[in-house]
């Protein structure tokens, strides 16, 4: 058994929806993460990602936290509430004690919790300033939360200017591209006290998408989002985690 043994639990952000790999799968921070962690100590990395895109914060916790634990990690990673955010009627009090959920149940396993802030794409959004507003509230909250448990590792994204820069973000403007899961895996790699690859903050440019003229970012993107709102179905539905048990992650031969 793998000394480190690394489950991830989450909505996009944590799938990795944005990193797509030439085979239709998408890669994403957290894979990247137990890659660079095996590479980093030059031992193999037990990992699970029981994320799914579309899903709230609460159904996170009620749907993958247990079989996440059941897998007895070492350390497990925890993101949620940016889908809730883009909801006007969102409890913030709520939300909040999805993460307070978490953490007591991770103490009670003897679990280390990792902590991430999401990445910030209110710049590129229809409505931006509002998301932004509701980010800088939600983030505030938690942070008053992790100010009590320094013992939580933490790898906060959303005050990230850099990050929130439109070189770092997909077509539809709300999921990262892989240069900017790159760089939210170089930040939680720092947070566990271990060097990432220094490229890794910051990739190459990729080449230009072909420019989405408003109307057809609102068709294609905006269009099919509110669809699911109005018909109560989330871009999750039907969809399995990608790894619901562990995969071992060697390091990379040199």
């Amino acid at each position: 058994m793998a000394s480190v043994r690394y489950v991830a639990i989450g909505d996009s952000f944590t799938e990795g929806v944005g990193d797509d790999l030439p085979d239709g799968r998408v890669r994403g921070w957290a894979d990247l993460v137990a890659h660079g962690w095996a590479d980093a100590t030059d031992e193999p990395v037990e990992y699970a990602n029981f994320a799914i895109r579309g899903k709230l914060v609460w159904p996170i916790v009620d749907q993958q936290l247990e079989p996440a634990l059941a897998l007895k990690p070492t350390h497990l990673s925890f993101n949620g509430g940016g889908n809730d955010m883009l909801r006007p009627r969102a409890s913030l009090s709520r939300i909040v004690e999805a993460f307070d959920h978490v953490i007591r149940r991770c103490d009670e396993e003897g679990v280390q919790l990792i902590v991430l802030s999401g990445a910030n794409p209110s710049p590129q959004l229809p409505m931006g300033r509002v998301f932004q507003r509701r980010g800088d509230v939600l983030s505030a909250a938690v942070g008053v939360r992790l100010d009590e448990r320094p013992d939580v590792i933490r790898a906060l994204n959303w005050p990230d200017r850099e990050l929130s820069t439109p070189g770092y973000w997909s077509e539809d403007r709300l999921h990262m591209n892989a240069r900017g899961h790159h760089r939210v895996a170089a930040r939680v790699l720092t947070a566990l006290g271990l060097e990432p690859p220094a490229a890794w903050w910051s990739l190459p440019a990729l080449p230009p998408a072909a420019a989405v003229r408003s109307t057809s970012y609102y068709r294609e993107h905006v269009g099919p989002w509110v669809r699911r709102r109005m018909t109560g179905t989330s871009s999750g539905d039907g969809r399995e985690p990608k790894f619901a048990t562990w995969a071992t992650f060697d390091p990379s031969e040199a």
